[in-house]
């Protein structure tokens, strides 16, 4: 019995060290993103198309959408019309979502207006694809819809909730500390 015991003891500490291991080399081969890579699939989820999105049975995504853009799904959010052009908005929402940590541009449609991040948790590196698409609304004002969404778990204690909230109120103080556009940069 003694044996035994200590088999499962020698056994359960291998199984610690060997993920600490896998855990602490994160991103490098034999990293736990190549785990969840191949448990799981390529962590970018893939494009949304906004008209038609039905959020998620589980609790594990957040929608920020205007209702005209979202109009099959509830948003938690409903972002304003912000007083800049789409390529301008675009780009602050890039430096917003460059700005957090181990979070990566992995997707971006050089033709279109949607663009996809990966962010990653810090102990874990869970993936979340957060797709972005700016929407026009005239002359210098645009809008966006942003989809954040977990790939692994049913639940995310509220992480892509928080990173939209945090994403918007970073995009609205970017929109407001670059004023007006100058004359002629359209």
């Amino acid at each position: 019995m003694r044996r035994l015991g200590r088999l499962l003891l020698a056994l359960g500490l291998g199984v610690l060290i060997g993920g600490a291991v896998v855990i602490g080399r994160g991103e490098e081969p034999g990293g736990i993103e190549e785990v969840w890579i191949r448990l799981f699939g390529p962590p970018d989820l893939g494009p949304v198309e906004f008209a038609t999105l039905r959020r998620r049975a589980s609790p594990n995504d957040a929608l920020a959408c205007p209702p005209d853009v979202c109009p099959q799904a509830k948003a938690d959010f409903v972002p304003p019309d912000y007083p800049v052009p789409g390529a301008r908005l675009r780009e602050i929402v890039r430096a917003v979502a460059e700005a957090e940590p181990r979070t990566a541009l992995v997707f971006s449609d050089r033709w279109g207006e949607q663009d996809r991040y990966v962010a990653r948790s810090r102990l874990m590196r869970f993936p979340d694809t957060i797709t972005v698409e700016i929407v026009g609304r005239g002359e210098g004002r645009s809008s966006l819809a942003l989809y954040s969404r977990s790939q692994i778990g049913r639940g995310d204690l509220g992480v892509n909730r928080a990173r939209l909230s945090r994403w918007l109120s970073g995009i609205e103080a970017a929109v407001r500390a670059s004023g007006p556009e100058p004359e002629g940069s359209r």
